[in-house]
């Protein structure tokens, strides 16, 4: 697993979280009724979405990502999607999953799941092992696609917002 802070340039940075907030104008969100579409059990939580990218690219924004994909330089992209969850009153995590189902775990280990985050706030990434990543803005987690992994709500911030990235990559995560 590798941690990288300040990860784009602040200039980059600003245009990107001003354009994730959408605020007046900017990226559009569509509401999915489940965290995990894998898990039948939290039926009552739900998020906003946005794919940039599934097999081809989804949206009409992708240029806004072009200052992280320069920098994780995939040789292929599986997916690209945002997610914005709203503010809680407790902290509520998600159940554990990989992004990438349907490929073997072998298959699994030789891509790379990579969470950019947005904004700041006191939600979390959780791994099977225990390991919490803290929500940083401009801040990413790479590591082996296989790793399951959970997000979580916050209390502090009206939203928190990931962006997940599947890919191939010559890089070690």
């Amino acid at each position: 697993m590798k941690i990288e802070d300040n990860f784009i340039d602040q200039e980059n940075f600003d245009k990107l979280q001003s354009f994730m907030w959408g605020n007046n104008s900017g990226i559009y969100w569509f509401y999915n009724d489940r965290i995990v579409s894998t898990d039948a059990t939290n039926t009552d939580k739900f998020q906003f979405i946005h794919i940039f990218y599934r097999n081809e690219p989804q949206s009409p924004f992708m240029d806004i990502l072009i200052p992280i994909l320069e920098k994780i330089d995939p040789v292929s992209i599986f997916r690209i999607k945002a997610n914005l969850r709203t503010k809680t009153s407790k902290i509520e995590e998600s159940s554990f999953h990989t992004d990438m189902r349907g490929m073997s775990e072998e298959k699994l280990k030789q891509w790379t799941t990579s969470i950019f985050y947005v904004n700041t706030n006191n939600g979390y990434s959780k791994f099977e092992d225990g390991t919490k990543v803290e929500s940083v803005a401009n801040r990413l987690v790479s590591f082996p696609a296989n790793l399951k992994h959970s997000g979580t709500s916050c209390t502090d911030e009206k939203r928190r917002i990931v962006i997940n990235f599947n890919y191939f990559s010559n890089k070690e995560s």
